[in-house]
């Protein structure tokens, strides 16, 4: 076997364990199952109607009507032309979903581990630490893949950049180019964002470092060679890039022209989200420890005790029957056992209790920028977690950092500490290794580190009986199990939740100790050192997987065909779909926060993150408060509701006013405001109002509409709408067609023209006398353009990848000459 292939059989080795990893913990993927992901149901909700275009047609549809009364697809899984990162993407993550993504998290850290020149069987063990940590785990669970997916590259992107400061600049930019291009892609931009704060305090590490070494020149020379592969990165994804801009401005998003509040209120109006929006989930500070200990407080949302449960045992006493204990005590019970502060949690940001004690430890044998810039980077992300709860940090950030206020969930950005932990902690084991340090520093960096972390665990237990194990909807359900007889039940609740509480110091305790004899053993030289990277690794993934398997295993799977139909067809929809005409349906069981009427019909509601700005405020300022004639004029033909019995049944609504209508009058106001508030006793079918302001070169006028004047639609795909008027006299028509300013063209009788915004969210166009034919069609430039930039930057990255393959084979060829 010659050295070259001595030095790439281990990487095959770990490269086939990571295949086997996470064909493993997915194993169902291997009977063809798929995990049901909520997300993922309510996305195969909103696509349906592009995805069975495209596969009827083969062509693709930038604009869905199924939601939300119409928005653009561009956030729908719209493809692109020339989109051959997304190509790329697809041949790295060939593994069945999600094991693509969990194989994703491996090799990438992986890599990066590598570039930071740590031995092969260590960046094994970190890898799959980090791809284990229980955060990244629970979100494949409940289907947040593109956050998953975004994550995935961190360590791509990371490691592009160190290799430049190490001065190999063009290995560092093509990684960099190519890294950054699939982080992009991934379509994730809050985490994006995540990964650009800690690349700015690696910078600022960095360059106070470069300052103090007098490096200031490689420094810079750095930047700028990074700062052109992210460039290029930005340009193979133009298309996305310019379409998701152009929608976010006229999406939650963005900016609202309403300044005041539905109650009349003066209204906090940026170019971002509400501050309590943004806020909403907050990580407590106490509750920053289950990152070491899983359920301290109480773990999440759906976790359950069992038949050994005080609770459990409470019901039986009682005289419940086993069968309803059971059921309560996997039902309700396990959803009150998280006690913590945000609003609910799917599961505890677990990073582990070993990698919490050999980051503990690496704080003590590292030296240099790249401890203080993980470091710093962990007590930020900590930090900026706990939103609310530390309104100083948040408020600034909101207040003054770009684009920080686009995001929500604040919790998230702890994805940042759950990379730096695993790095810090693999590099401070690789410390320990390193036979030029001494022995007598290894041991004292060992001592405090057991001392800390085993004190902490110790620390807790002793302060347990100080907590009450109490959340804030507890005295809302202590009322129902007095009304029931059962007044000690939510004592038993709370008994439970400290059981948890003990159970898992104790697991962490435990894990710890043995981890730390390991090390502690290998110092001693009692241990040889591939036994005890065994060892450790080996309680790493007991002590990840153990908790992983909690919240995400095999009971998440379910057939193929299931998840392909998340939304069976039921009496409702059969009723609706018997009506072959072109509608809308408002479930107002959903509200406008669900996807599963937007499977089978046309709906006023979806679920996504950036719903369209005007139907949200149509919803607050209107529908909310019952004002049917805005549901009439967005041709909502079919209510879901509950009838007197509170069994659901869809309510045909003979008022709607069709897909377009000819109205007799045509009125100005001055400003949103008088828009949104001309509509709470507009007659619709007769008057259309629209906002001076905007359109300034609209008049008001009256029109006479006689009752032989008709319009309606004749022909209808996702993104092209055909109408025939007939009308007498020259008129104006509303559409029950969401106005949206972009890539809308539309013509009277081939001829093109302008529509115009009316009733605050809806399109209008002037129609001379006479039968016409008038065409919608949605053929956004934006996507022209974009893909115009993305083939160019595909084509000039593909060649840099030529000259940079061929420049390292020349000056190999020159060293070994």
């Amino acid at each position: 076997m010659t050295d070259q292939l001595r030095k790439i059989v281990p990487h095959i080795v770990v490269f086939l364990v990571f295949i086997l990893a996470s064909l493993i913990y997915f194993s169902p993927v291997l009977q063809g199952k798929k995990i049901f992901q909520s997300d993922i149901a309510q996305y195969i909700g909103m696509s349906k109607e592009r995805n069975d275009y495209k596969e009827k047609t083969g062509e693709e549809s930038y604009w869905t009507n199924s939601a939300f009364g119409g928005m653009p697809t561009y956030q729908l899984g719209a493809n692109y032309p020339h989109d051959y990162i997304k190509k790329l993407d697809k041949t790295i993550r060939f593994l069945p979903r999600p094991a693509d993504y969990l194989f994703l998290y491996f090799i990438g850290f992986y890599i990066l581990l590598l570039m930071l020149n740590v031995d092969w069987k260590l960046a094994g063990i970190g890898a799959l630490a980090f791809g284990f940590s229980t955060y990244l785990i629970i979100i494949l669970g409940v289907g947040h893949n593109a956050k998953a997916h975004a994550i995935g590259y961190f360590p791509f992107v990371l490691a592009g950049i160190l290799l430049a400061f190490k001065k190999r600049y063009i290995a560092g930019f093509l990684l960099t180019a190519f890294a950054m291009a699939l982080e992009i892609n991934a379509n994730h931009y809050q985490m994006t964002y995540y990964l650009f704060l800690l690349v700015l305090v690696m910078g600022i590490v960095f360059l106070i470092d470069a300052f103090k070494k007098k490096q200031l020149p490689h420094f810079f020379k750095t930047i700028g060679i990074l700062a052109v592969a992210v460039i290029l990165a930005v340009a193979t994804n133009a298309t996305n890039l310019m379409a998701t801009q152009e929608y976010a401005k006229w999406s939650t998003r963005g900016i609202s022209d309403l300044t005041i509040n539905p109650d009349g209120s003066p209204k906090e109006n940026t170019s971002g989200l509400d501050k309590t929006y943004i806020t909403q989930y907050s990580y407590g500070l106490f509750e920053s420890l289950d990152l070491y200990v899983p359920r301290l407080l109480g773990g999440g949302n759906d976790e359950k005790i069992g038949d050994n449960s005080n609770t459990y045992q409470y019901l039986t006493k009682q005289g419940v029957p086993p069968a309803q204990a059971k059921d309560f005590v996997e039902g309700q019970a396990a959803h009150m056992m998280y006690w913590g502060a945000q609003p609910g949690t799917a599961g505890p940001a677990y990073i582990g209790a070993i990698i919490i004690f050999l980051f503990v430890l690496s704080l003590f044998l590292l030296k240099g920028k790249l401890k203080w810039w993980l470091l710093i980077g962990s007590l930020i992300s900590l930090a900026l977690s706990w939103g609310h709860n530390f309104n100083l940090l948040t408020n600034f950030m909101i207040d003054y950092f770009p684009l920080y206020d686009k995001f929500r969930a604040v919790t998230s950005i702890q994805v940042l500490l759950e990379l730096c932990f695993p790095i810090l902690a693999i590099l401070g084991l690789k410390e320990l290794l390193d036979t030029s340090v001494e022995k007598k520093e290894k041991l004292n960096a060992l001592k405090w580190s057991v001392l800390i972390s085993l004190g902490t665990l110790v620390g807790l237990f002793l302060v347990k009986g100080t907590l009450d194990f109490s959340h804030v909807n507890d005295a809302y359900y202590r009322q129902q199990f007095d009304q029931m007889g059962l007044n000690q039940l939510m004592k038993s609740i709370k008994e439970d939740r400290a059981a948890l509480y003990t159970k898992d110091l104790f697991r962490s305790f435990v894990l710890v100790a043995l981890a730390a004899a390991a090390v502690w053993l290998l110092m001693k030289e009692k241990l040889k050192t591939n036994y005890a990277l065994l060892i450790v690794g080996v309680l790493i993934l007991i002590d990840l997987v153990g908790v992983d398997k909690r919240y995400v295993n095999q009971d998440d799977f379910v057939s193929a065909r299931y998840l392909d139909n998340p939304f069976p067809t039921t009496a409702i929809d059969k009723q609706i779909l018997e009506d072959k005409g072109y509608y809308r349906v408002f479930n107002t069981q959903e509200s406008i926060n669900g996807a599963s009427t937007s499977f089978l019909h046309k709906s006023i509601g979806g679920y996504h993150a950036g719903k369209p700005k005007r139907l949200q405020d149509l919803f607050e300022y209107q529908i909310a408060k019952n004002n049917v004639a805005v549901l009439n004029m967005l041709n909502v033909k079919y209510i879901i509701r509950p009838n007197d019995k509170g069994e659901l049944y869809p309510a045909k609504n003979p008022y709607a006013n069709g897909s377009a209508w000819f109205v007799n009058e045509l009125k100005a106001t001055n400003s949103a405001n008088e828009e949104m508030g001309a509509l709470d006793s507009l007659n619709v079918k007769t008057t259309a109002v629209f906002d001076k302001s905007k359109f300034s070169e609209i008049a008001p006028e009256s029109f006479h509409v006689d009752s032989t004047a008709t319009i309606e639609l004749t022909d209808y795909k996702p993104n092209m709408l055909m109408y025939k008027a007939n009308n007498k006299n020259e008129g104006v028509a509303v559409f029950s067609e969401m106005y949206y300013p972009h890539g809308w063209k539309v013509t009277i009788d081939g001829q093109q023209t302008d529509e115009f915004r009316v009733n605050y969210a809806l399109r209008a166009l002037k129609i001379p006398a006479g039968t016409h034919e008038i065409v919608f069609k949605f053929d956004p430039q934006v996507v022209k353009t974009g893909s115009t930039i993305t083939l160019a930057s595909n084509v000039l990255l593909f060649l840099l990848l030529l000259g940079g393959i061929f420049y390292g084979y020349k000056h190999t060829k020159e060293t070994e000459a």
